[in-house]
Formats: C-alpha cells, sequence, structure tokens
C-alpha cells in the first residue's frame, strides 16, 4: 500500500527495482554473449569468405583486342571469370612439434574439397596444402613439415625463392634462393609467389627475422617470422585455383612437345 498510493515511495521504489534488473539483465546477456561467442565467430568467418571471394584478385581478364568467349563461370556483365574460391574450415586437429606437422579441418570432398588446395588462416596468413581427404574432413600438410615447399617473393622487390622449414622452431621458417644483390632489411615482408599454382599471390607468409648466407649457394638464407599463429589457430579457408588443372595440363603437354621435337632433330 505505500508503494501503490505513495508517489515519492513509489518512484523510489521502481528507481531501485530497475537498477537491479538492469544488473541482472547485464549479466545475463554477458553469459548469453559467452556461450554464443563461438556461434558469433563462425558468422563471422562466413562473412569474410563471401566477401573475400569477391576480391579482384580472385578474377582474371580476358584480353579485350581478342576475341570475348564467356565462361561458364562469369559472374559479371564485365565478362571477369574467376580463378580462385574461397571456403571456410574450422581446425579440428593439429601438431606443431614434430618434424612433419599436420592439421586436420572440418570439410572434406562433400564440401568440393580436394588435394593440392591452398589453406589460409582467417588472416589471410599462409598455413599449407591439402594432401588427403575424406567425405567430410581434410588432412592439411602444414607449412611446419619438413617436405612443404611453397613458392614466396621478397615482397619489396619481386625476387623469387622457395619457403621451407627446417625442423626446429615451429615460429619461423627459412626462405631460400633470394640473391645477395637483392637489398633485404629485417621486418620485410615475404609472400606468396604469382606463379604459385596453389596460393593466390601476394598473401602474407610471414617477416624476415634474421639474415645470414647460405654458404653452399651464394644466397641469402633467410630466417622467417610465420604470419600465422600455429599454435593457436581455429579457422581458416581453402583457396581452390579453379584453373590449375589447365595450368599443369598445359605445362605437361609443352614437355613432351619438347621431347618430341628433340627426338625429330636427332
Amino acid at each position: 500500500m505505500l508503494f501503490s498510493y505513495n508517489q515519492f515511495h513509489r518512484a523510489a521504489f521502481l528507481g531501485v527495482a530497475s537498477e537491479f534488473t538492469g544488473k541482472v539483465n547485464t549479466q545475463v546477456d554477458k553469459l548469453d554473449d559467452y556461450f554464443h561467442q563461438s556461434e558469433e565467430n563462425k558468422r563471422v568467418h562466413r562473412m569474410n569468405d563471401s566477401l573475400l571471394n569477391l576480391l579482384k584478385a580472385n578474377f582474371s581478364y580476358p584480353d579485350t583486342a581478342q576475341k570475348i568467349v564467356t565462361d561458364s563461370l562469369k559472374l559479371d556483365t564485365i565478362i571477369t571469370v574467376r580463378r580462385y574460391v574461397w571456403r571456410d574450415a574450422k581446425v579440428v586437429y593439429n601438431t606443431v612439434n614434430a618434424e612433419q606437422n599436420y592439421l586436420q579441418i572440418n570439410r572434406g570432398s562433400n564440401y568440393g574439397i580436394k588435394d593440392d588446395m591452398a589453406v589460409l588462416s582467417s588472416d589471410g596468413a599462409v598455413v599449407g596444402v591439402v594432401v588427403n581427404v575424406s567425405p567430410n574432413f581434410s588432412e592439411v600438410m602444414s607449412l611446419l613439415h619438413v617436405q612443404s615447399s611453397v613458392s614466396a617473393a621478397h615482397q619489396k622487390t619481386g625476387n623469387l625463392g622457395k619457403v621451407e622449414w627446417d625442423g626446429k622452431d615451429p615460429r619461423t621458417v627459412l626462405l631460400k634462393g633470394i640473391s645477395r644483390s637483392v637489398e633485404v632489411k629485417v621486418g620485410d615482408s615475404v609472400v606468396t609467389s604469382r606463379y604459385s599454382y596453389n596460393f593466390p599471390p601476394n598473401y602474407l607468409i610471414g617477416t624476415v627475422a634474421q639474415i645470414t648466407n647460405d654458404p653452399a649457394t651464394g644466397f641469402y638464407l633467410l630466417k622467417v617470422k610465420t604470419a600465422t599463429n600455429f599454435t593457436g589457430i581455429q579457422q581458416v579457408f581453402v583457396v581452390e585455383n579453379l584453373q590449375r588443372e589447365e595450368q599443369l595440363q598445359l605445362s605437361k603437354d609443352t614437355e613432351k612437345k619438347m621431347e618430341k621435337q628433340k627426338n625429330k632433330q636427332r
């Protein structure tokens, strides 16, 4: 009766009640955010997946001086032809302490994943290459694998080399094949090569952490800090080069053609 018929007391009571319920609702909302954070992260990852598929770098442009042939993969009216497709995935297994490290992701052949597809982190940094596929899962050879070899470039100069791992420090890999005539500094970016069949060009592999010389070759031996944190990786993208088979077939046909010409000359 005091709160119902006394305006002053009623206002005071409602103010206290609102403060109390507000605090309760705030805590409930925080708890709800905690349990739904994983789902929200997945939603953001899927959104990033959609945006990445629209990047200009995923398309090639036909020579306008030639006859334009409409490709079945045409996306829009300016006759752009898709070259790369990005698919999201989650890491379900990962190792970093062996000489031959692998990741397992929750996407397989049922989702369009195939051998030799590139795998990048959610930040667009190099993770590895798909080497085996089941209907629902895929095995990825990590960059931290002694048999891994990724075509790379020193971003500032465009000079090409190979990134490999020596099986020692999981935080660093080695960039080989860069001439000592090239100006290289600690902190320089190392990216995927424009000539890679697997990886789209200019995606970060890491940054130069130490500069030494390879006495056996006369080239630099560059220690590169990986852009991917392999100990905490959770979400990745699997990238398919839709023109890869055509590129590989052309190389094989060229080798056969040159071999035939060589035999004729004999």
